[in-house]
């Protein structure tokens, strides 16, 4: 019997790696230090009550936000650990195998458990305040849009410490991926990871979309909204067509594996290029859908600390909605070089090269809204201005990359690589980084301190260069992409030695970073927003107090103009009466639901079963998932009104904080 246990806990434990043995024990101190903190200070009562079941859309975007620096912490250990193998030549830091599986998870967490995460926190924070609404459209879909990316990402990352991570790249690419090259349950944990936290994208897609639609103030048309909703907009547009193809994707080579199917194999009569082509379908879109939203927030930022109106808001309009479509038609570009002829060839490198006009014509719009602006330099402006040469960079090293003889020479080189995280990092994280700092103060009530912000701005900056510059040369020299060591012949390792001092100092910087929250959250009270307007704004979140209450607004606005509250303030200045408030009503609110997390544990059980071919927790899993909808679907009780006598004491008690 003791066999038989030491036998089956050495193949469901990752075992004989001290960097697993010193994760695991991270993680049980971390369970432990959690759970007594909850016990000691009785709080297990208040999380289930406020953060667990919550459908507040203003506290969902802060799990996904708090979950999204979680996993940007995970990536980026697995981005020094390969930086640390990469430092001189013929270093054994690092098992190729286990190379090849950090070098997996880093770009799966990074793209879909970070970047995703982060943009939808931006969305639900902010979407409902700019367009006037109390709420998103429908705020139950939206906490289990939140629960099923988190139980999908809590899938995906207890592979590295049971069962074994996931190796064959973060596309999976088969033959790596399939079932002959692949046996074990790293790449199950993948697809089943993935597909439950896309079921939660896709649904948070449809939710904004409708949203955006359907519950504007009066009087705000399409054209008056602030950048930042159309930007999500375009995204939004984007995932409802993509996510769509990723699911079917995964779901075919999960049939390969688990059924005994032959879509993406050669021997058995499939054709792995089908593979490539479809999940390059969803992987060039999801690029542009987690940058779009970026282009929104620096194009707020840029307006407010310019003092003038953003320049070009029609053309930023359409360029945003252009990109959106293009994005769907530039997939072929990421293999060139796998012999699909000169005219599909030439006809994906022309599209490539066509939405690089509306992306860069972007850059000129923010560079023009700050022509003669007086501008300001506060950290959400760093990084704003930061970004650009940045994005630059990475825009024209992909022109290069889109004219297809080149593309014979860059491909699958640290060429390509050095481009991709010039747009991932210098375009979505710095803009999420700019925008988190731009709305903390509406979020939380307070300030970030600027000082120690400063600090991690010029860290990152200096340290993203010193790691990403290099790399393009070494592309150019020969070095390719998933080499775990190399040769002293090889003349490589000057500038992989820079390049990991690059990225040694942005792990200083998100220390920065971690350090700048915590004392901004001890010393609080003396960054305090007492104004509800710390930026001077222009849009409507800015009218409301910090935080903002749980209707955000009590009565809401009426618009006329683009950036309404901006044209508020001038109204005030020149003496003009303000149309007198409305006469406050009861407000109607979503009440919390405990289903979300019910059916996302539910489905992480699901999953977990499909992983390790256990029917006995997969069919409890699915019926549970169908329990959770049936009871959802007979519960009628699901709103309630805010009495106007509640929202008359929220106000007084809002304005005697502010005074």
């Amino acid at each position: 019997m003791w066999e038989k246990v030491k036998s089956f806990a050495s193949d469901f434990f990752v075992t004989g790696d001290p960097l697993i043995y010193g994760a695991d024990v991270s993680i049980a101190l971390t369970i432990v230090v959690v759970v007594f903190v909850l016990t000691y200070f009785k709080k297990w009562t208040w999380l289930w009550r406020e953060w667990l079941t919550t459908v507040d859309h203003k506290k969902i975007g802060i799990m996904y936000i708090i979950s999204a620096f979680l996993m940007l912490f995970r990536g980026g250990v697995d981005a020094l650990l390969m930086r640390v193998q990469l430092v001189v030549p013929e270093f054994d830091f690092l098992a190729p195998d286990h190379y090849n599986e950090i070098f997996t998870t880093h770009g799966v967490i990074m793209i879909l458990f970070m970047a995703m995460p982060f943009m939808f926190g931006l969305f639900n924070v902010m979407v409902p305040l700019q367009i006037g609404a109390r709420d998103v459209a429908f705020p139950f879909l939206n906490a289990l849009s939140f629960w099923l990316f988190f139980s999908g990402a809590m899938l995906f990352n207890l592979s590295f410490v049971i069962g074994g991570s996931p190796d064959a790249g973060w596309l999976a690419y088969p033959p790596y991926s399939g079932l002959m090259h692949n046996p074990g349950p790293g790449q199950d944990f993948y697809i089943w990871g993935i597909q439950i936290s896309g079921i939660g994208s896709l649904m948070t897609g449809i939710n904004f979309i409708v949203t955006i639609l359907k519950m504007r103030a009066p009087g705000m048309k399409l054209m008056k909204m602030p950048m930042f909703p159309w930007s999500v907009l375009s995204s939004c547009i984007a995932i409802i067509f993509s996510f769509p193809i990723l699911t079917g994707t995964l779901a075919l080579l999960f049939l390969d594996r688990y059924a005994g199917a032959h879509f993406f194999t050669l021997d058995g009569g499939g054709n792995p290029m089908m593979y490539i082509n479809l999940i390059w379908m969803w992987g060039h879109p999801e690029v542009y859908i987690i940058v779009l939203p970026a282009f929104g927030i620096f194009s707020e930022i840029v307006s407010t600390f310019s003092k003038k109106k953003l320049f070009g808001y029609k053309s930023m309009v359409y360029a945003m909605m252009i990109i959106s479509i293009l994005s769907f038609l530039v997939w072929a570009h990421h293999f060139f070089t796998m012999g699909s002829g000169a005219d599909v060839n030439a006809f994906f490198a022309l599209t490539t090269m066509l939405i690089a006009i509306p992306t860069g014509a972007k850059v000129f719009n923010w560079l023009f809204t700050m022509f003669r602006g007086k501008i300001t330099f506060e950290t959400p402006m760093l990084w704003t201005i930061g970004f650009i040469p940045c994005f630059v960079t990475g825009g024209l090293t992909g022109v290069l990359l889109s004219v297809a003889p080149a593309d014979f020479q860059f491909h699958n080189s640290y060429f390509l690589v050095a481009h991709f995280h010039h747009v991932i990092i210098g375009g979505v994280v710095f803009g999420y980084f700019a925008g988190l700092y731009y709305w903390w103060p509406k979020l939380f009530g307070f300030k970030l301190n600027e000082r120690i912000g400063k600090w991690a701005f010029w860290f990152w900056n200096i340290g993203f260069y010193l790691c990403f510059m290099p790399q393009y040369v070494l592309g150019l020299m020969g070095m390719t992409r998933r080499v775990a060591t190399y040769g002293w012949d090889k003349g490589w390792w000057e500038m992989n030695l820079v390049s990991t001092i690059g990225a040694g100092l942005m792990g200083v910087a998100f220390l920065f970073q971690v350090w700048q929250i915590a004392h901004s959250v001890k010393h609080h009270r003396s960054n305090r927003d007492t104004t509800g307007d710390p930026w001077n704004g222009r849009t409507l979140e800015w009218s409301i107090p910090s935080p903002a209450p749980l209707y955000n607004f009590a009565t809401l606005p009426q618009v006329s103009k683009q950036d309404e509250w901006w044209e508020e303030k001038l109204r005030r200045e020149s003496g003009q009466l303000s149309p007198p408030a409305a006469k406050l009503e009861p407000i109607h609110m979503p009440k919390d639901s405990a289903i979300p997390i019910l059916m996302s544990a539910f489905w992480f059980m699901t999953g977990f079963g499909f992983v390790f071919h256990w029917l006995w927790l997969t069919i409890p899993g699915l019926v549970g998932v169908a329990v959770c909808m049936i009871v959802h679907s007979f519960n009628y009780d699901t709103d309630y009104y805010i009495p106007v006598d509640e929202i008359e004491r929220t106000e007084a008690a809002i304005r005697k904080v502010t005074s």
